[in-house]
């Protein structure tokens, strides 16, 4: 078992771990529904200069499982080429097929990514923490690298397969270190505080799933947010990252719930892309892959409009 091995002096140290502010980042497409790369690139550079400590590529929000195996690969590759460091970056390499997995998570683990962040495989319903257990694991021994950081994403309303309390325990005992932290998207703050109450002290990160719980979490031991409107919104839910002990961290926090609030009124996805589209004079932003559909003109009569009374803008990303 390599992780048992004794490493080697040329082993590489794994990347510091990621703390503040990342985003799922949405992926843009081509007329041909193919993946654009250049687009991509242009966006995590821009969301890296904004307020994003880190990027979680590959996310629910990135369309992530409409993307196919090599779709992903080549996107992280053509992110490393264009400069955006390894240690920024926490792709999703989460899948239903334990090879699939295996191999996206060994890629980022070689290019010195910080960690990958992994859905459990959630085609099979009412699975047991047993059988979740051996996937992971399964995963884990695999890579066999004790360079990797998986930070395991809960996302029940969407996945329906949780994950416990009880099997991050038992994964930790297994594999601390490796086992790194948790995404929770359950929405429900009561178990993101749970997470925080029973492993925050002992190394495992949380990051809530929406920058809604972003001061609380903080308050509670939390490391920051791993945000769908970190897309659009990267800076002041950064300066919430940064004030959040200050006397104005109330009222930061106010202000990024009250764009998030705007935004949930629409499907998350299809309204980030007519966000950057349209603040970023850029309509291929707008295309989303099926079975998604894009935002149509009244929606995006709505949304506009009422972002830009809220004061909302998106600096230096046109041009």
């Amino acid at each position: 078992m390599a992780l048992s091995a004794s490493p080697t002096a040329a082993r590489p140290q794994a990347a510091a771990r990621l703390q503040g502010v990342l985003s799922p980042v949405i992926t843009p497409f081509k007329a041909d529904l193919s993946p654009d790369a250049e687009r991509f690139v242009r966006h995590c550079k821009w969301l890296l200069k904004s307020g994003c400590t880190g990027l979680a590529v590959f996310g629910t929000n990135s369309e992530a499982n409409s993307l196919s195996l090599e779709e992903r690969l080549s996107l992280l590759a053509a992110l490393i080429h264009a400069g955006v460091p390894g240690a920024a970056l926490m792709p999703g390499t989460g899948h239903c097929a334990l090879p699939a997995t295996v191999r996206l998570t060994a890629n980022a683990v070689k290019l010195g990514c910080a960690g990958v962040l992994m859905l459990p495989p959630f085609y099979y319903k009412s699975v047991s923490d047993e059988g979740l257990y051996r996937y992971f694991s399964e995963v884990i021994e695999r890579v066999g690298d004790e360079r990797l950081r998986i930070y395991l994403y809960h996302i029940p309303p969407v996945s329906q397969v949780p994950i416990t309390l009880k099997l991050i325990g038992r994964l930790l005992a297994k594999y601390p270190g490796i086992v790194a932290g948790a995404k929770d998207s359950s929405g429900d703050w009561s178990n993101t505080k749970a997470m925080l109450d029973e492993f925050g002290k002992s190394g495992f990160d949380v990051f809530p799933g929406s920058e809604t719980f972003l001061l609380e979490g903080l308050r509670n031991g939390g490391v920051g947010c791993i945000s769908a409107t970190a897309n659009v919104n990267p800076g002041p839910i950064d300066q919430v990252f940064r004030k959040w002990r200050s006397g104005e961290a109330d009222k930061l926090q106010a202000g990024i719930s009250a764009t998030r609030k705007i935004m949930q009124k629409y499907p998350m996805i299809p309204a980030l892309k007519s966000v950057v589209a349209h603040f970023g004079n850029d309509a291929e932003w707008r295309r989303v892959r099926p079975p998604l559909v894009e935002l149509d003109k009244e929606q995006e009569a709505a949304l506009i409009p009422e972002l830009k009374a809220a004061g909302f803008a998106m600096p230096g990303l046109a041009g």
